[in-house]
């Protein structure tokens, strides 16, 4: 996979988790500890994006 393709595989992977994070939030029974880990994996993979990104410029 390129790096273009990587990137924007992990800005896919971003917007999902926010959807989950979202979805998650307006339920009923929400998982406190289900959207703490959700934001945890969000960041990582924003911490992912902004490396590649800077390899790229």
């Amino acid at each position: 996979m390129t790096t273009e393709g990587h990137i924007a595989a992990l800005e896919r992977r971003h917007q999902e988790l926010d959807r989950q994070i979202q979805t998650e939030l307006q339920s009923t029974r929400s998982d406190n500890l289900m959207v703490t880990a959700l934001k945890r994996k969000k960041l990582e993979v924003k911490d992912e994006l902004y490396k590649f990104s800077a390899m790229t410029q």
